[in-house]
């Protein structure tokens, strides 16, 4: 099985003004923490020779992710390196339009270890897409994040998708959750 890191939506304003006042500093907190473990996870994965492709969501207009501007940026944190592959999308579905999924097969990967935001969306939309084009997925049970979306709160809904998640399946293909420390490449 060959496997790739597929990090998805860590740009600069991914999260930014989402919450309420009293809970922004906590999804900000959140979307930290997760930020640093990708990125640890992502250094081992570059040390290991595995792939990273990096997810980039191209807003339009207004839109807190418009294309070219600072929101838009990816995190430094885990900015594109010498051989990384950077993939345009503009839907949640990360394989939507984009060529994602040639370039996975044009290297044989077969199994996705997943990150990134918002859970909900891309995250959970790209998850499943992947197991019903063939790809096994790790999802990273720690290594995702939202925002609140009314009275749900982001860790609730990241609660929920991992529960939802895990074991969901395509034929013979499978969705199985980890922890970023769970990883050894």
């Amino acid at each position: 099985m060959s496997s790739a890191l597929l990090l998805i939506d860590l740009q600069n304003a991914i999260l930014t003004g989402l919450g309420t006042p009293e809970r922004q500093p906590a999804i900000a907190a959140a979307l930290e923490a997760v930020v640093a473990r990708l990125a640890e996870l992502k250094r081992k994965a570059r040390a290991a020779g595995i792939p990273s492709f990096i997810v980039q969501h191209d807003g339009q207009g207004t839109h807190r992710l418009a294309k070219r501007g600072e929101g838009w940026q990816l995190r430094r944190e885990i900015a594109p390196e010498a051989g990384d592959v950077v993939v345009h999308k503009t839907s949640c579905d990360s394989f939507f339009e984009t060529d994602l999924e040639a370039r996975l097969r044009a290297r044989d990967i077969t199994h996705l270890i997943i990150g990134g935001c918002m859970t909900q969306f891309c995250v959970d939309t790209t998850a499943r897409r992947a197991v019903s084009l063939g790809f096994d997925v790790t999802l990273l049970s720690d290594g995702h994040t939202t925002a609140d979306m009314g009275k749900l709160t982001f860790d609730a809904i990241i609660a929920h998708h991992n529960m939802l998640l895990d074991g969901f399946d395509a034929g013979p293909h499978d969705i199985k959750l980890a922890s970023t420390l769970q990883i050894s490449f």
